[in-house]
């Protein structure tokens, strides 16, 4: 107990002073995630990828046109989570060379407790030719030699995953710099994060107020907009580029 001179001087001083707040109490922590059904495998960092694709010794690399439809569009295959943990997904097209491969593995193998963490590649080693002419060579002369390989990426493809024993923060740091490094738009997700960001596109679509959508301008040729839109543009209503 204060005395009674001590809470005088108190009270002219600082006059909330003899306000005391209660700070204990009955604190509730959930239980941690159970991950006994997670089995860690062998191998668990990311397996390197040859620069070239392996060919018969009695066949010549082929060489092929650029087929810019390998990465426009949404993907539709691979585009979950097969772990259900964590991952990158692209959200943009784009091509990814060697370069890339090796920089995300590099980056995933620093930062990986390969203890209760493992990781693994969704995406095919480079297998895409691409030529380049020499530099001050003239037009023409057939196609040029085969300078590098690249793996085509399309919006919503999955380009690797990690999975073990481990919350999301613990990996989101090491899965945003690769992203970040990435040729293309990327980003690091959650089974949860994707979740809601598919329930929330879904609840947009159906509360959506505004009937002069995109597929509605398009459908309906307002503006004469269909002599500035590609083929594309009909079949995706200006979603993917």
């Amino acid at each position: 107990m204060l005395s009674k001179r001590l809470c005088f001087t108190l009270s002219l001083l600082r006059p909330d002073a003899l306000q005391v707040t209660s700070v204990s109490g009955l604190k509730y922590f959930p239980p941690p995630k159970n991950y006994d059904h997670i089995e860690i495998p062998e191998r668990q960092r990311l397996r390197m990828y040859d620069k070239v694709p392996q060919y018969p010794p009695n066949l010549k690399p082929p060489k092929m046109q650029k087929r810019l439809r390998y990465m426009r569009g949404p993907e539709p295959l691979h585009n979950t989570l097969q772990l259900k943990q964590y991952g990158i997904v692209a959200t943009g097209g784009g091509r990814m060379k060697h370069e890339h491969f090796e920089m995300a593995r590099l980056q995933v193998a620093r930062r990986l407790d390969q203890k209760r963490m493992f990781a693994i590649w969704r995406i095919e080693p480079p297998w895409q030719p691409v030529t380049k002419k020499g530099q001050g060579q003239r037009m023409g002369g057939g196609k040029g030699a085969i300078d590098h390989y690249v793996t085509p990426i399309k919006a919503g493809r999955i380009i690797l995953e990690v999975g073990g024993k481990c919350e999301y923060a613990e990996v989101h740091t090491m899965l945003r710099i690769v992203a970040e490094r990435l040729p293309f738009k990327a980003e690091a997700v959650s089974e949860e994060i994707m979740e809601q960001k598919a329930a929330q596109e879904k609840w947009e679509e159906e509360n959506n107020q505004n009937k002069y959508t995109m597929k509605y301008i398009i459908q309906n040729n307002m503006g004469g907009c269909h002599k500035m839109l590609s083929p594309f543009d009909h079949r995706w209503c200006g979603k993917y580029l």
